[in-house]
């Protein structure tokens, strides 16, 4: 693949501010005493079982123009005019297909088109053979005509069962030449099986790909095709396989048809059982990613594997914590061909299990964050994970193929306000649509903000929980919400400065926040503001259940603040598929907060020196502080000059217990060999600083200087410890 066409997910700074600046306040050297008001600061595995948190963006129609939404008329009228795709159908990608390439910013197919319900093979075809976008929920078993047929879909689709009623039955899918950001999710394809085992008449597939890119195939239920189950063709790239059962087939998944090396696949937690062949056969990719899979040859059965996952041609495969059962030759290596295995489990297997090679080692967390769940754990995690679900999670109204919404549904929509600044909205600052929320309103208000900059302050009362700020753009850089205020800058009416957090551009008190898809940033200049505390607060949150899911947060010193409403209250925070952007202590605060899946951009200072602190918690005791999983740590820095954190122990308050694990990253050489430092008479050493399993230039080996959590304790450090009886639902 030439080097122009893959740009690695998360390894630099998505917003490139031409300005870097520091302050005052934080410029200390490692172990000095930080000055100005310091009050403020704070702050797995997959939460629900097949259910990835990934992005989401508006699915949503605008109201129009009425600003009279929170009478009785105007809720009528919200509930006739509103209608909200549910969250599953208007989620978007992980692995390889979340990749910004090729001119497509990840796959989230058609969540920025109407949503549409289809009980008919004719109105399933209208919609997906469109040129617009459209959310096609499935509702019904819809039977190809004639039998094999293949409907040939276009980009920006997403086509999603209804819980397990949306069936393919005698046909599939095909996606050709060029087709890109297209979802397939939630269905039963199955029974187009024309007698014949290995059937070289029919080309009868349940998704065919040949030349597409960006697509994300996951947890359907694919089987009893007449050829194969999955083709992966002709130079298909930026290909996400996930939570699929593929079963009953002579040919599970091929990859290939093809001598250029350019694909980029992720293939992960699928349950392949049942099948003979192609477990998947992956010819000639240039970065294939399988893990978590399940292959299973059952007992019993007249069908029997006669091999499992093949590295063939000039592939670059990376094998990682798969679990196979009684296959025959369970994993095999062309002699051309790379492959790298690592964590897998082998049950009563025999034959070839292979790997090796002269290709080049590579790193899938240099494209993309993901988790990896124990190997052993796989089996019993897939067969009650993979395939259609029952409930596609949050239910709202959807369109009908007539356009109307049909009589019941199983949830209110949420209300819906749009902002844009070109007046096409029905508020033109973001602030106006939060003041127009109601107090103490009981659901989830949704407030669509368009592309564009919006230079103004903005904050969430405590008082209106329930509220998400959402870009409705194609990509989170299209929709900024920024401001310049610093710590100390005197405020308007000249009562003195804001204070760090009076300073933030995006405040949040309330309950059950959700912010997706857009940019909140503080620009202040530090450079040109010498002469004031320069600690500049992108976003401020001081409640509980607060979900950030697919946002940029880009400052300098003091970010990302996370905070609680009082010492003595919980704050979690969640934040995945993320950026955060700065140099020191920029996330810091007392929350209980989970950096998931994301990429934390080291950014030099306003002098152009690289010196900083990712952390600076300031947890109380016998709470959870900051955790950092499964993420990536780098930046355009000099090698060993940031601390991976420091203790802040807020207002000379030595009752704290500040807390930050950093586990499962990818730490670029910018991380010191001594990641952990004092503060203002503290010593780290006296508070909870660990790491667990990272890897890259900047990891390093346990020491007095480095502790590693063993893995007795890093099993009481998970995602899930932290958020506790909380799963966080993009809503």
């Amino acid at each position: 693949m030439s080097e122009h066409r893959r740009r690695p997910a998360r390894s630099a700074d998505p917003t490139a501010p031409a300005t870097t600046t520091t302050s005052p306040g934080r410029t200390a050297p490692a172990g000095a005493a930080r000055s100005g008001p310091r009050h403020r600061r704070r702050t797995g595995t997959v939460l629900a079982i097949g259910l990835p948190l990934v992005l989401t963006a508006a699915g949503t129609l605008a109201y129009g123009t009425d600003l009279g939404l929170f009478g009785a008329a105007g809720q009528a009228r919200a509930a006739a005019a509103t209608v909200t795709a549910p969250a599953w159908a208007i989620a978007s990608a992980d692995g390889f297909a979340s990749v910004d390439a090729l001119g497509q910013n990840g796959t989230y197919g058609g969540r920025d088109g109407r949503t549409v319900t289809v009980k008919t093979l004719a109105d399933l075809e209208k919609y997906a053979t469109a040129a617009e976008p459209y959310v096609i929920v499935v509702a019904a078993a819809i039977t190809m005509d004639p039998v094999g047929k293949e409907i040939k879909v276009q980009s920006d689709k997403t086509i999603i069962g209804s819980g397990t009623s949306g069936q393919i039955v005698g046909g599939g899918f095909f996606l050709g030449q060029g087709v890109h950001n297209v979802i397939i999710r939630n269905l039963t394809i199955r029974d187009a099986y024309q007698g014949v085992w290995n059937d070289k008449e029919h080309d009868y597939d349940g998704i065919q790909m040949d030349g597409a890119h960006h697509v994300w195939i996951d947890h359907n239920d694919i089987r009893h095709m007449a050829d194969g189950l999955i083709d992966s063709r002709k130079d298909t790239t930026y290909l996400t396989v996930s939570w699929n059962k593929l079963s009953q087939e002579n040919k599970a998944f091929g990859i290939g048809w093809t001598d250029n090396v350019t694909a980029d696949i992720t293939i992960h937690h699928n349950w392949i059982r049942e099948t003979e062949q192609r477990n998947p056969s992956t010819d000639n990719v240039a970065h294939a990613h399988l893990y978590n899979n399940f292959l299973e040859d059952v007992a019993g059965t007249d069908i029997k594997s006669s091999y499992g996952n093949y590295s063939r041609g000039r592939t670059n495969m990376v094998l990682e914590n798969s679990y196979f059962q009684g296959l025959t030759d369970p994993v095999v290596r062309d002699a051309t061909a790379t492959l790298v295995q690592r964590g897998n489990v082998f049950s009563a297997t025999t034959g070839k299990n292979e790997s090796g090679g002269t290709g080049a080692v590579w790193n899938p967390r240099t494209y993309y964050a993901y988790t990896l769940d124990k190997a052993a754990d796989v089996p019993a995690l897939l067969k009650s994970g993979a395939g259609p679900r029952t409930s596609l999670g949050t239910t709202t109204a959807t369109t009908t193929a007539a356009g109307t919404a049909p009589a019941t549904a199983k949830a209110a929509a949420a209300t819906t306000l749009t902002v844009a600044k070109d007046g096409s909205g029905q508020y033109t600052t973001v602030q106006a649509a939060v003041n127009a929320v109601p107090a103490n309103n009981a659901s989830r208000v949704v407030i669509a903000v368009k592309p564009g900059t919006y230079r103004e302050l903005v904050k969430v009362p405590s008082n209106k929980p329930h509220v998400t700020i959402q870009g409705t753009g194609g990509s989170r850089k299209d929709t900024t919400i920024v401001y310049n205020n610093a710590s100390g800058t005197p405020k308007p009416d000249g009562s003195g400065t804001y204070g760090t957090g009076g300073s933030a551009t995006v405040a949040v008190d309330a309950d059950d926040f959700q912010a997706r898809n857009l940019t909140i940033s503080n620009d202040f200049d530090e450079a040109a503001h010498q002469d004031i505390a320069g600690q500049a607060v992108a976003l401020r949150t001081s409640s509980d259940k607060v979900f950030l899911d697919g946002v940029i947060i880009s400052g300098d010193q003091d970010t990302l603040l996370l905070d609680t409403a009082s010492k003595d209250r919980l704050g979690r925070v969640y934040m995945t598929n993320s950026y955060v952007v700065g140099n020191v202590d920029f996330i810091f605060g007392r929350a209980t907060a989970v950096i998931h899946k994301s990429v934390i951009t080291l950014k030099k200072r306003w002098n152009g020196t690289s010196a900083g602190y990712v952390t600076a918690p300031s947890t109380a005791a016998n709470r959870k502080g900051i955790l950092i999983a499964d993420s990536t740590i780098s930046g355009d820095v000099s090698d060993r000059s940031f601390y991976l954190g420091r203790p802040w122990h807020a207002g000379g308050d030595a009752s704290l217990d500040p807390q930050t694990t950093v586990r499962n990253s990818t730490l670029s050489a910018a991380v010191r060999t001594t990641p952990w430092t004092d503060m203002s008479g503290f010593s780290w050493k006296d508070d909870r600083f660990a790491e667990y399993r990272n890897t890259g230039a900047g990891s390093g080996a346990a020491s007095s200087d480095r502790p590693q959590l063993s893995d007795s304790q890093a099993a009481g450090q998970e995602v899930a410890d932290w958020l506790g009886d909380w799963t966080p639902t993009a809503s």
